[in-house]
């Protein structure tokens, strides 16, 4: 079963776009949208397993320059 996350990224002033094309072209990241709000950034994320998530968010994504905070919503099984 495939495992899925939305990830809500704050930037840091004028990252934005940086880090919204640094994210892309990661694997495993299917949509990345620049969005308002409290958050700048929403991007999609899948994986074959929670690990997987996990490890694409921390080691991937987290060291992305530009990035000030990430909360992680994973997708619940229906």
């Amino acid at each position: 079963m495939t495992a899925k996350a939305f990830i809500l990224i704050e930037t840091a002033v004028g990252k934005t776009k940086e880090v919204t094309t640094s994210i892309e072209q990661l694997k495993g990241v299917k949509s990345v949208n620049t969005v308002t709000g409290p958050y700048d950034i929403i991007a999609i994320i899948e994986g074959e397993s929670l690990n997987e998530i996990g490890d694409l968010v921390t080691v991937q994504i987290h060291p992305v320059s530009g990035i000030a905070r990430t909360v992680t919503c994973l997708v619940l099984p229906r």
